[in-house]
């Protein structure tokens, strides 16, 4: 398949990346300093050029392409990008938005823009901020089998009640597969006598009960309380979203919004959230709002400094739980070793998305972990599928170490998988691998 990536940022390489294995990658990008530094670190042609110019398309054979992707930080640039590549072609076309309005338009005329597929990164990161806040110290969470598999990532910490136990020993859920360890920046596949240990980050895959029971073992208190008490900081539309959703979900969460008339919007959009017009930096409306009594605290603020600082106030305030938007990808490890809880980067969650349908026909859905190191896969067996007709445990011997059965779903029931179970053509398996395997693995299953 030939695939034309224009713009090279965040976004742009890690799609480039994640298809230029199997695929025919071309990558358009003004800055021709980048496009020198990707012949050399991607295995994809670079072209020096602007990506909403017909002759620069045309360089990059365009009429040759299966699908073309506008992935710049502009809007209008990946609209108009689209629109140019439609003119003289007929791939598919793919563009990332910020501005969730020119996501409605789409939706109410697809094909608008000239645009067959829209994915929104503001929506994305609000859908993945309240995915997360729903499970006691996730880290990551995702859905899979239409809501009857659940996949999460949660760090351990030295008082957790299975750091230092082995997995047979924290094994104590009949629907739940520990597919993988993070370890030191490196994936590890437990086995029954693998331990545990503090800083681990540790995937879960199984039935959604099985997911928030263990979510609730590891943390309890969260659990007890919930995350009832929610507050957002931040009138930007990664902020209104997560209220809006929020809301949909029967929650009332308080949104904190510095500006006067977006305060005012906001409080005539969202009816069930209570909207404060105020500085969330100022730790004395901090104190009288009892912020710091809060479940959970998110920023969504667009400034990754003011982020990182009112988290941190929050948390010295008390606040059991904090979630930060971060749009630089330098800053995600030093925001959590700092004491945030849990950043999330839209350019990921947008990355992400595209990647996984661009791959749909391999597969179903795909979530990527710990910057790519890893993915969960979901795919439908057919006949030809190397796990029809044997025990799973036989099935492995052929794949490399690194892959997982997580979670079998036949005709919506969930099975946990064994090493005795047998797979069916026609259904449904999670997979954790290492994404280095993932199109060969993926041939095979």
């Amino acid at each position: 398949m030939r695939v034309i990536v224009i713009g090279a940022g965040e976004v742009g390489r890690s799609i480039a990346a994640n298809l230029a294995d199997s695929n025919e990658v071309v990558v358009v990008e003004r800055d021709p300093e980048i496009v020198e530094e990707l012949t050399y670190s991607l295995d994809v042609l670079s072209i020096a050029g602007d990506g909403t110019s017909l002759d620069v398309l045309e360089d990059a054979d365009v009429e040759d392409a299966d699908i073309v992707i506008a992935s710049t930080d502009n809007d209008e640039t990946n609209l108009v990008a689209c629109g140019t590549a439609k003119t003289v072609s007929d791939a598919f076309t793919i563009a990332r938005v910020k501005k969730t309005n020119l996501l409605d338009t789409w939706r109410r005329a697809k094909g608008a823009f000239g645009v067959d597929f829209m994915v929104g990164s503001d929506l994305l990161t609000a859908h993945a901020i309240v995915q997360i806040a729903g499970l006691p110290g996730a880290h990551d969470a995702d859905v899979f089998a239409g809501g009857a598999v659940r996949m999460a990532e949660f760090e351990i910490d030295a008082e957790s009640p299975i750091a230092g136990e082995t997995i047979q020993e924290a094994d104590r859920f009949e629907s739940l597969t520990f597919a993988a360890i993070f370890r030191e920046g490196e994936v590890t596949i437990p086995r029954g006598d693998t331990q545990i240990r503090a800083a681990d980050r540790l995937v879960v895959i199984g039935s959604p009960e099985s997911v928030q029971d263990f979510a609730t073992q590891l943390y309890p208190a969260e659990a007890r309380n919930g995350a009832e008490e929610i507050v957002i900081v931040g009138g930007s539309d990664i902020g209104f979203q997560a209220a809006r959703i929020f809301e949909e979900h029967g929650l009332s969460p308080r949104l904190i919004e510095q500006d006067p008339d977006r305060a005012r919007e906001l409080a005539e959009e969202l009816p069930k959230t209570t909207v404060m017009q105020s500085d969330a930096t100022d730790t004395e409306f901090l104190s009288r709002e009892h912020v710091g009594d809060s479940d959970l605290l998110i920023s969504t603020l667009e400034n990754d400094q003011k982020n990182l600082l009112v988290s941190l106030l929050a948390e010295r305030q008390g606040v059991d739980r904090t979630v930060t938007v971060v749009e630089s990808p330098d800053y995600i490890d030093l925001f959590e070793a700092v004491g945030v809880d849990i950043a999330i980067n839209p350019r990921e969650e947008t990355a992400e998305e595209i990647t996984r349908f661009t791959r749909e026909g391999e597969a179903e859905n795909v979530a990527m972990l710990e910057s790519d190191l890893a993915e969960v896969v979901e795919f439908e067996v057919d006949r030809d599928s190397l796990l029809v007709g044997q025990t799973i445990q036989d099935a492995m011997a052929d794949l490399p170490e690194c892959v997982v059965v997580g979670a079998i779903t036949r005709d919506g029931t969930h099975i946990t998988p064994r090493g005795d179970t047998r797979v069916e053509a026609g259904d449904h398996v999670v997979v954790f691998l290492a994404t280095e395997v993932l199109d060969d693995v993926l041939e095979k299953l």
